[in-house]
């Protein structure tokens, strides 16, 4: 069933809550990559939990801190019981105004659950690879946003009803954004550990052919060059999830729920 990290004891960082903060899979293998290191390092405890292995997820937030939804080869349109079942189950975080953070499939799947759509480009163009990310006036309010973000993704999402949009990019207008104040959708992966990263290369190389997709060299030569300020915002965006902290922020306001 579900497992749990923390770290020792004199090792551990005070923080607000107690409680874990559920992690939801999609593969085997898969990880939680640096959001999981950094919430760790932030004293938070890991509940990590595969739908697609048959294993449930709680029926309320009560005993977690938030949950993060991480991305998958699958698409928020596919018919699998399980998709089903995790896109209804998104009403637990945004009915008990619980942190919520979707990533790639994640946010995907919020969208989905609030009545947009999931699509591809019509010009059949990815995101895979480094590409520029544009902050809104809305999300420049909140913190400073790396200027380059890693994706692998061939299907974007609308904008739901209510939500603001926080980052743009030039391929996939829709790259952040925040509803009701609790749940945010990124599109793009700043989760991917070195090794995370040249996983990806070597299993997802024959999706380099598709249009607009980079070669793996260029996801390489990328982090090298854009991976540090990634990792920074990340650092800071996830005290904003779930800590509602914005202390590096253009301007020192947090947006009104």
């Amino acid at each position: 069933m579900s497992r749990f990290y923390k770290m020792m004891p004199t090792e551990r960082i005070q923080h607000r809550d107690e409680r874990p903060i559920l992690i939801v899979l999609h593969q085997e293998r898969s990880s939680p990559g640096r959001v999981g290191q950094l919430l760790v390092e932030k004293g938070y405890r890991l509940d990590i939990r595969r739908p697609v292995l048959g294993e449930p997820l709680p029926a309320t937030l009560e005993d977690h801190a938030g949950a993060v939804v991480f991305g998958g080869p699958m698409s928020a349109n596919d018919p699998d019981e399980f998709i089903k079942k995790e896109i209804d189950w998104i009403q637990v975080p945004l009915r008990e105004k619980r942190p919520f953070l979707g990533i790639c499939l994640g946010a995907q799947m919020l969208v989905h659950h609030l009545g947009g759509k999931v699509q591809a480009n019509t010009d059949g163009s990815t995101e895979i690879g480094w590409y520029p990310l544009h902050p809104t006036e809305k999300g420049r309010l909140l913190m400073h946003w790396p200027k380059m973000v890693y994706h692998f993704h061939r299907e974007g999402f609308e904008l739901p009803h209510g939500a603001d949009l926080l980052a743009e990019g030039d391929a996939y207008p829709n790259q952040a954004f925040r509803y009701d104040g609790n749940a945010w959708g990124l599109q793009f992966h700043a989760e991917l550990t070195r090794v995370m990263m040249h996983r990806w290369v070597v299993h997802g190389a024959h999706r380099f052919i598709l249009p607009n997709a980079q070669q793996g060299r260029e996801h390489l030569e990328g982090r090298m060059l854009f991976d540090a300020p990634l990792r920074a915002w990340l650092t800071e965006f996830l005290d904003l999830v779930f800590e509602g902290k914005a202390a590096k922020a253009a301007h020192p306001i947090t947006l009104p729920a």
